[in-house]
């Protein structure tokens, strides 16, 4: 249970302040904890990171994967990719694992962020496979890339509404530029 806790302590931390706020003391902080308490939890800010993308990333990974299962042709899987991850940004775990992205972190945390992020990329291959890309796993980093792009356009509150920068990267994802 204060495992948990101090995982939610540190999503809002991230979420609201960035890297920079996640510190040992405002775990403890926010938790009720003695600053040594958190030490038998987590050996460092490393290792809370990494535990977050192992406990949150599948779940948002799930969300994605859902909303592609509902759709009944590779078009709509495509779209399903894209609308559920831009859905997902204002979602304290999203923020977290943005703010977590953007940070410096060790080694292994950072391999545990691209094992996750390569498995949600794997989710949209098969679709775009379908939809006869001759390098479907390109494309679908590619499109991740679309994705992201639109993620941090939201994320800094820009000029366009969300869903019109959502609308936008659906555009893009199934018909390029050209649309």
């Amino acid at each position: 249970m204060q495992r948990a806790a101090l995982l939610d302590a540190a999503r809002s931390l991230l979420s609201d302040g960035g890297t920079d706020a996640l510190t040992f003391p405002a775990l403890a902080e926010r938790t009720g904890l003695a600053r040594s308490s958190v030490y038998e939890y987590f050996r460092s800010r490393a290792a809370v990171v990494e535990e977050l993308c192992e406990v949150d990333f599948p779940v948002w990974a799930a969300e994605v994967e859902a909303a592609m299962e509902r759709a009944a042709t590779p078009e709509g899987k495509v779209e399903a990719y894209v609308r559920r991850q831009l859905a997902l940004v204002g979602d304290r775990r999203h923020r977290a694992v943005v703010a977590i992205s953007a940070s410096e972190l060790d080694a292994g945390a950072r391999e545990k962020i691209r094992a996750a992020h390569g498995g949600l990329v794997a989710m949209v291959v098969e679709a775009l496979a379908e939809l006869g890309h001759e390098q479907p796993r390109l494309a679908a980093m590619l499109l991740q890339g679309v994705v992201d792009a639109a993620v941090r356009r939201i994320e800094l509150g820009a000029a366009e509404e969300p869903a019109r920068i959502t609308d936008a990267a659906v555009r893009m994802a199934l018909r390029g530029v050209l649309d």
